[in-house]
Parts: structure tokens; sequence; C-alpha cells
């Protein structure tokens, strides 16, 4: 079996300024493209609590179909071999969540010094581009910044510091990290009890995670934190609820952490490889 290859904290840490304030609820809601209650509007109420989504690459990137520069599942140095970003999103107790909170664009150079550390530890697992707000397409980052970044705008600031916030919130909580000491390592052959892994992770951080799988195999790993970022336990929303469904299938009792390897093999640009639901544009 692979050893999961852990991460350490780089040096980008700085203050962050919370300025917590609220708005008058004013806002529509509508069903997103996911089949979940997204709120919609620059004058939506102030969210209760944040939720950091992390995927696992092994899982996630055995639907590669096509390899592109910004595919990490295509490195020629192979797959990330341990939990990535998918994002930092702001959402309420209701089980709804607000999105696309201003017209804020996302703009790439505002993250230039970062890119180091987002390519590695919030790579882009996919060719093309997704949706941002106002119906425009853009970069993944461009979609996380303006769908769920300038929702969570009043904690975690302007676009730089919402990147920023959220890999040093990934470094603290070091789920690769617990994972491979409680000794569940990338493997094909290898089947891990749910329970041992959700027990591994409220051990190391006295928080209770939300798993969601994917034929039987784990895709994300689900961290919930108050507005202040001390932990909390995860509850079951209608966007877990929405997306066990979509992939037709919850964590069985025993789960697999697969391990990928990219096979190289590619005609016209295009890898040929098992396809799984997509869930990385939400």
């Amino acid at each position: 079996m692979a050893k999961l290859h852990t991460t350490t904290t780089i040096n980008i840490i700085s203050p962050l300024i919370i300025a917590i304030f609220f708005v008058v609820p004013s806002f529509s809601s509508f069903i997103d493209n996911n089949g979940g209650l997204s709120l919609h509007s620059s004058n939506q109420r102030e969210f209760d609590y944040f939720v950091l989504a992390l995927q696992w690459p092994g899982t996630y990137c055995r639907r590669t179909q096509k390899c592109c520069k910004i595919n990490g599942c295509c490195r020629s140095s192979g797959p990330p071999q341990h939990f990535t970003i998918h994002g930092l999103w702001a959402d309420y107790n209701d089980g709804s969540w607000p999105s696309c909170c201003s017209n804020d664009n996302f703009d790439m150079k505002e993250i230039a010094t970062l890119r180091k550390a987002l390519d590695e530890y919030w790579p882009t697992l996919s060719c093309g581009s997704t949706s941002t707000c106002h119906g425009h397409k853009g970069s993944f980052y461009a979609h996380e910044w303006e769908k769920h970044g300038t929702c969570s705008a009043s904690v975690t600031g302007d676009e730089y510091n919402y990147f920023l916030t959220t890999l040093n919130i990934y470094f603290k909580y070091n789920i690769t990290e617990v994972l491979n000491e409680a000794g569940y390592l990338p493997s094909n052959s290898e089947k891990y009890p749910l329970g041992g892994i959700r027990t591994a992770i409220e051990n190391a951080f006295h928080i209770s995670p939300l798993i969601v799988c994917s034929s039987g195999a784990i895709q994300e790993i689900r961290l919930c934190f108050y507005k202040d970022f001390k932990p909390r336990d995860c509850v079951a929303t209608s966007r877990t609820k929405m997306e066990v469904d979509s992939l037709k299938s919850s964590c069985p009792k025993y789960v697999s952490l697969p391990a990928y390897v990219s096979s190289g093999a590619l005609q016209n640009g295009k890898t040929f490889s098992q396809m799984l639901p997509d869930v990385q544009d939400q």
C-alpha cells in the first residue's frame, strides 16, 4: 500500500481580521445546478457556519477522460497523494446556503503569490471551465471565490485572504496526516471501516465530519467550523442528501481509499478510465 503524503504548514499565515456584520434578510431562493437550495442576492442574510470540503484525488481522478495542462490528475509526477481542497463554503443552519453575494469578479493576479500552494493543495482536477456567477464561465478558483468566497467576506475578507484563510485551515486540520497515522492508506485492494475513519478524525480534532462516497470509495470529507474557525460537528443537510442521491450511493460500512496513477495513454489528448459523477462544480 502506498503511503499518503502528508502536508506541512507553509509560512503564509497572516492575521485574520474578523469583522462580522449583519444585513437585512432580503433575498430570492432558487434551485441551483446541484439541485440544492441556494440563496442568491447581494442582500443575503449573514451565514451561520463554514464547511471545509476536502476531496480525495484517487477517487475523483478515476473519471478522467481528457488531460490538459491545468488538470492535476494528469501531472507527469502523478496526481496529489493527499486530500486536496474543494472549497470553503458559507452555510446556513437550515440546510440552505448563500451564493454569489457580490459583483466582485475573480482576478487571478490577486492570488499570484499563493499559486504554488494552490496548485499543490487546491488543484483543479478536471479540464474545461466551471460556472461562476451571473451566467459566466471561468476557472475552478473563479467559481469558488465568486460563488462561495464572496459570501464569507464578512469574516475572510477579500479574494486573497479567502484563499489564504482556507489554506491555513487546511494545514491546521490535516486529514491526510490523521488517516496516515491511523493506518488508512491508499489502496486498490483494502477496504476500511467507515466508523474507524470517522473515529480517527473525531479523536484528532474533536469534530464530527461528513463523509461523501462514490461507488463505495471516499470522495470527500467535510469539516465544519463556527465563524471564528473553532470546530463544530457537521450535520446532514439538504446539500449532503442531494449529493448522496446524485451519486446513487451513501457510504457503506467498509469503504475504499483508492490509489490512482494516471495511465499516460493519451490519444488526441484523451485518456480512457472509469467515469464517475462530477461534484467538483459546487
